[in-house]
Formats: structure tokens, C-alpha cells, sequence
């Protein structure tokens, strides 16, 4: 029962829809002590023939009106009650949603997807159980357990009562050992669950790569190993729960034994009436209900506590991206000054980077290129906020980065990462992601200057074309220009292109290029590229190997220091032309 302790917050806020509904079942605990009270006495009147038409007709009356003031209270009860279960459903789904949200790239590659997607579905649910059906068996039991039994004491016979109720503490026994049990099983099996779950998505994300490379098979027996884990936690649960219905059925019946042998001889010594006995009889079924929901009530309350933990464990999860108290809300705008001695990934010893310096004048553009695993994408990281645990120091327009809030600063930034993320929507929903409210023209204009507009009007439904999952009815260089407008839309301060015109053939980055240098005049952009005339044009090109600059200039003093800049773009040159030649 630990787990009300746990929702006691909820509570206190509902406490008037908890109110309502406890109050209601109370009044059909007591409304429920008198048709076996009126079945006791019409048989009395029978077994003394003195029963009349006229009596057994209004008795069978007062029933039916009674069923009808049953059926209006226990809609109260499920509005009230039920009600409450889905608020609180909503409630953490909302915080748990918001959480995500918040969270840093260090919990998103600890905690899996399946993992995050299984608290959000399976763990809620079981704890929205615990305030719906958990509350409500819990109240049902206790009131119509006591009433039927002061019902039994004082209608029937107190003897009777208390010979032929002594499995109850039995039962009560069972079924706390067996919600320990429950307990430990039902949160392996979640764990299990959230394993699965995460395979399938995974799965499903990645079907391109598994049919491209024919590992259909092994996928499905990875897939198949981790079902049949489930299964056998699963199992555990399912032959656990049947004990539950199982130990309520065997006290129960040695609660009919025990009455029928008691109170069979109360009757022959002329103690208790038959009309008694039959009431009593009667009892006991309204009473077998509080019996069952015993093993119910635990079997509900383990599983809730189980995920609730479960679900507290992850809220309590901390960002190492820790908002400023300056609670600066100016959207910043200026000159960019990077200076950072040295940053490695948490959990890794190696240095990713090491003395990183540059200045950016508001406007200018800067070319970061290298090899594959050169720390160019580390560098942006870090301007982006995804890390902060650096030794050094990024400002922008004067001022650190960490004093800004993250709201305000982040507005300033245009981002197109690698992996070019499109959402299941319209081309043009897609765009207006990164600004809602942006109107058509200013889409079609951020299309324009992506080099994808003509593109786009060629589709089936133009802009009102759906992309499909994850963008996947598009090319990738379609996919990438509807990136790069996504970004452009906001008109940010500073542009940052993460490799992201490598899926796009030579004239048209050349027209995009040109298109940012003539549209975004006084911007700051900065590009990551393989492709070196990606960057050709900056104002300063950064070479980086192993996570240092090697070299550094423009396009034309890089080419005459005869380095790494030099060789690739001879190779890439000679590679382009040797393409032109075939073609």
C-alpha cells in the first residue's frame, strides 16, 4: 500500500473527486445491506404462511427501485473515480513528455528509445490503475466488507458471524506474501518489455539497412530471443495472478462449510431462523466480492508501485546543462568568439578537443573541415550547449553562452544536423517546424533560397505533400534542402550547416551557396563539409585532426601550405573531373 503514500500528491489535489466517489460507495455499501435483509423476511413470512400477493409485490418492488438508485450511484462513482485515473494518466504523461524535452544528450544514450516509450505507455497505465480501479476496489472492499459484516453481527447472528469468518485473516495473509511475489516479477517484466520495445523501433527505423544487407533472418531471431524473454516474464506473472482468485476461492468455500455446518445446527436448535440463515447466505455473496478484490487490490498495488519507482527513477534524472540564474531573455546578436583548451565526452578519457580558438565576426563565414572523427562535429556540440563541461570559454555577442538562457539563446541559431531528420507531415509543416506561425510566401522563400522550391512544386500535392516517416518518400539531397529552409525560416544569426550539402551534386550547392551569400548578408554562418567547396568561400577555414587545428586561412592560403587541405582538395578535384570525363 505503499504506493498511496507515493501518490498522496494527486490525492490531496482530487481530494473532492475522492470525496464524491468514496462517498458513493459508501451509500451503496449500505443500500446494498437491505435486499438480503427483505429476501430474509419474505422467507420468514413464507416458511410461516402468512405471506401475502400484496406483501411479496411491494417487497420486489422496493428491490427494483433500489437496482435503479444502484445503477445512478455507480455512474457517480465511475466519473468520479475513473475520472480522476485518467487526469493523473494526463498529468504524468505531460511531466514525464516535458522531462524528455529537458533532458541532455548523456540520458538519451543511456536510456534506450523502447526503454523511454515503455515508461510512457506501459509503467503510466499501471500507476493509473492504482487511482481508478486500485482506489475503488480498495474502498468497494473495506466499506462493503465492514457493513456487510456489522449487516451479519447485527441482523443475523454474532456467533455465526465470527466462527464462519475466521479464513478472512488467512486470506489477507496470502494475498500480502503474494504481492511481494507479484512485485519482483512484474518489474522484470517491464524492464523486459522496454528491451523489446526498443528493438522493434530500432528495427523499424533501420528496415532500409537490415533488407539492403539481406539480415532479415538474424534480425527476426534477435527479435524472436528477446519475445521469448518477455514471454517467460510474462509467464511468471500470469502463474502468479491466477493464486490470487485461487487462494479467494479456497477461503471462501471453507467459508460456506464452515455456515452451512454452524449455522445448519443454529437452525435445528431453533437459535436461527431459515429467513436468518438465507439473509445470511446472502451476505456471504455480497461479502465474496471484498474477498476476491484482496488478491485484485495487491495484484494492482504491486504493479503500480513497481512502475511508479520505475518512472520516479527517470524524473529524478538530471541534466548537466544547467539553465542560468541571469535569466538572460535577449535573443543575441553579434560577433562569436570560440576559446576552449580542452573537452572530452562524459565517460571517456580521451580529449575529443584541444585548444579550439577562433573569432567570428558578426556576417563572416567559417569553413571547420577534417577528416572523419576530427572533432568537427564536437566543436559545434559545444556551441550548440549539448555539453557543457569544457575548460574554456564560448562567448557570443560579448557575453558567455551559459548566461544566456537556452530558450533565447537557441533562437539565434539556425542548425542543420547530418542526419536530417523530417517529421510524418506536409512539406510544408516540415519547414514551418522550426516557426509556427510563418505564413506560405515565407516557406516558399525559405524553399527558394534551399534550391528546393522547384522541386517541391513538382510534387503530387506541392506543398501540401506528405513526406512520409522520417521523410522516407524523398531523396536524400531533398530531404537535406528541406532541412536546410527549415532552418533559413527563422532567419537566424548564425546559420550552422553540419554536412549538410553532401547529398546534393555540385550546381546545386553552388546555387545554394550563392543564394546564402546574397539573401543572408550580415549573418553568421558556419559550415562542417567532406566536400571541401563547400567552404571555399569563408572568410576562414579551420583544419582539424585528432580534435586540434592542424591548419588554418582562407581557401587560397590553405592551397599554397601544401597540407592535408591541399591533398584532398587536388584528390576531390581530380575525382569530380575524372566524373565529368566518364559522364
Amino acid at each position: 500500500m505503499n504506493i498511496f503514500s507515493k501518490l498522496s500528491w494527486f490525492i490531496k489535489a482530487e481530494w473532492k473527486r475522492y470525496l464524491i466517489g468514496i462517498s458513493d460507495l459508501l451509500f451503496l455499501a449500505i443500500l446494498h445491506m437491505f435486499p438480503p435483509l427483505i429476501i430474509g423476511m419474505v422467507v420468514d413470512e413464507l416458511n410461516k404462511h402468512t405471506l401475502t400477493w400484496k406483501l411479496l409485490i411491494s417487497q420486489v418492488f422496493l428491490i427494483i427501485i433500489l437496482a435503479f438508485i444502484d445503477y445512478g450511484m455507480r455512474f457517480i462513482w465511475r466519473y468520479a473515480l475513473f475520472g480522476g485515473a485518467a487526469k493523473l494518466e494526463q498529468v504524468l504523461r505531460r511531466r514525464l513528455f516535458q522531462h524528455y524535452l529537458k533532458m541532455d544528450e548523456n540520458f538519451f544514450q543511456k536510456y534506450r528509445v523502447g526503454d523511454l516509450m515503455a515508461h510512457a505507455t506501459n509503467d503510466i497505465n499501471a500507476v493509473q490503475q492504482v487511482v481508478g480501479s486500485g482506489v475503488l476496489s480498495l474502498v468497494d472492499a473495506i466499506v462493503t466488507g465492514l457493513t456487510t459484516i456489522i449487516a451479519m453481527i447485527v441482523v443475523v447472528n454474532p456467533k455465526l458471524t465470527l466462527l464462519t469468518l475466521i479464513p478472512m485473516p488467512f486470506l489477507a495473509l496470502t494475498a500480502f506474501l503474494l504481492g511481494e511475489w507479484m512485485h519482483r516479477a512484474y518489474d522484470h517484466y517491464q524492464a523486459s518489455f522496454s528491451r523489446l520495445d526498443d528493438k522493434a523501433q530500432e528495427s523499424m527505423s533501420g528496415i532500409k539497412v537490415i533488407k539492403a544487407l539481406g539480415q532479415e533472418e538474424q534480425d527476426y531471431q534477435d527479435f524472436a530471443n528477446l519475445t521469448q524473454k518477455s514471454y517467460r516474464s510474462a509467464r511468471k506473472i500470469f502463474l502468479i495472478d491466477p493464486l490470487f482468485d485461487l487462494s479467494s476461492q479456497l477461503f471462501i468455500g471453507f467459508t460456506y462449510v464452515l455456515t452451512i455446518f454452524i449455522g445448519g445446527g443454529m437452525v435445528a436448535s431453533g437459535s436461527l431462523s431459515v429467513g436468518k440463515l438465507v439473509s445470511y447466505f446472502s451476505y456471504i455473496l455480497n461479502l465474496t466480492w471484498p474477498m476476491f478484490a484482496i488478491g485484485q487490490i495487491f495484484n494492482i498495488m504491486e504493479r503500480g508501485d513497481a512502475s511508479y519507482d520505475r518512472i520516479n527513477f527517470l524524473m529524478h534524472e538530471k541534466s548537466s546543462i544547467i539553465e542560468s540564474l541571469h535569466d538572460n531573455q535577449v535573443i543575441p546578436s553579434g560577433n562569436l568568439n570560440y576559446h576552449v583548451q580542452n573537452f572530452k565526452y562524459p565517460d571517456d578519457k580521451k580529449l575529443a578537443l584541444k585548444n579550439i580558438d577562433f573569432d567570428l565576426k558578426k556576417g563572416e563565414m567559417l569553413g571547420i573541415v577534417g577528416p572523419v572523427g576530427s572533432g568537427k562535429s564536437s566543436v559545434i556540440k559545444l556551441l550548440l550547449r549539448t555539453f557543457d563541461s569544457y575548460d574554456g570559454t564560448i562567448s557570443y555577442s560579448g557575453r558567455n553562452i551559459k548566461e544566456y538562457s537556452l530558450d533565447s539563446y537557441l533562437r539565434a541559431i539556425g542548425y542543420v544536423p547530418q542526419d536530417n531528420f523530417l517529421f510524418t507531415n506536409t512539406v510544408a509543416e516540415n519547414i514551418k517546424f522550426a516557426r509556427f506561425e510563418a505564413s506560405l510566401s515565407e516557406v516558399k522563400k525559405a524553399a527558394k533560397l534551399a534550391d528546393i522550391d522547384q522541386d517541391i512544386e513538382a510534387f503530387p500535392n506541392g506543398y501540401q505533400t506528405k513526406v512520409g516517416q522520417r521523410g522516407v518518400s524523398l531523396s536524400g539531397g531533398q530531404q537535406q534542402r528541406i532541412a536546410i529552409a527549415r532552418a533559413l525560416i527563422t532567419n537566424p544569426d548564425i546559420l550552422i550547416l553540419d554536412d549538410a550539402l553532401s547529398a546534393v551534386d555540385a550546381l546545386t550547392e553552388k546555387n545554394i551557396l550563392n543564394n546564402l551569400k546574397k539573401e543572408r548578408e550580415g549573418k553568421t554562418t558556419i559550415i562542417l563539409a567532406q566536400r571541401l567547396s563547400s567552404v571555399m568561400r569563408a572568410n576562414e577555414i579551420i583544419v582539424l585532426k585528432a580534435g586540434q587545428i592542424n591548419e588554418r586561412g582562407t581557401h587560397e592560403s590553405l592551397l599554397k601550405q601544401k597540407g592535408w587541405y591541399y591533398d584532398t582538395w587536388n584528390k576531390q578535384e581530380s575525382d569530380r573531373m575524372g566524373g565529368l570525363t566518364d559522364g
